[in-house]
């Protein structure tokens, strides 16, 4: 599986860590989560094309460095995925934002779409579709299937917390497709939620239940 990436970053294990406990509330999961995602988000734009530039300092002209190529976008799933923008957004300011919309199916876990919305331009951008858990990676191998029906091709996906199950399915069904995860996880139980896991974490963002 060369293009999964674990993260071994202290501070990410550390977040994850707390964000696991059960009484943390929603207020402090949120933050922790924001704070997570931009942490991945430095990891994972590591290999991001530089070129040079002139600048100026206050002391003499020299060359420096900016990104080049694509400009990039972050299309969370919704809805617990809202909660990992922010922090990437911090990192990466003139990021574009789209929306993907898309629910587990109680009876046969498969995902269901109900919404879609991304950047005109979405086709010609470096795309993170994030969402904090890859359980059964129906909800995020159809994400990146509705993205690709539509033009785009230069697709990474980032998560907090994943099962093996969902890893598998996701390099089988889009293999071009670099994954970043914070943590991988022992199994899904038989509601198909990850082990040890940390619950809904949508419910868990908002304060839903």
């Amino acid at each position: 599986m060369s293009n999964v990436q674990i993260m071994d970053h202290p501070l990410i294990k550390h977040k994850i860590s707390y964000i696991r406990q059960e009484n943390v509330g929603s207020r402090d999961f949120r933050a922790v989560v924001g704070e997570i995602a931009a942490l991945m988000c430095y990891e994972a734009t590591r290999n991001l094309k530089l070129q040079d530039v002139k600048i100026k300092t206050p002391i003499c002209e020299t060359v420096g460095q900016e990104l080049s190529g694509k400009k990039m976008a972050v299309v969370p799933i919704l809805r617990a995925g809202i909660g990992m923008v922010d922090g990437i957004l911090n990192m990466i300011p003139a990021a574009k934002v789209g929306h993907i919309g898309l629910y587990r199916d109680p009876e046969t876990f498969e995902p269901v779409e109900y919404y879609c919305k991304l950047p005109a331009d979405c086709d010609e951008r470096e795309v993170f579709v994030v969402d904090p858990m890859l359980a059964t990676g129906g909800s995020s191998v159809a994400a990146i299937q509705m993205l690709k029906d539509k033009g785009v091709k230069n697709i990474r996906f980032m998560c907090i917390i994943a099962a093996p199950e969902g890893v598998e399915r996701m390099t089988k069904a889009h293999p071009d497709v670099d994954l970043y995860i914070g943590a991988l996880d022992d199994h899904l139980n038989e509601q198909k939620y990850i082990v040890p896991g940390l619950g809904d974490a949508g419910d868990r963002i908002f304060g839903t239940k």
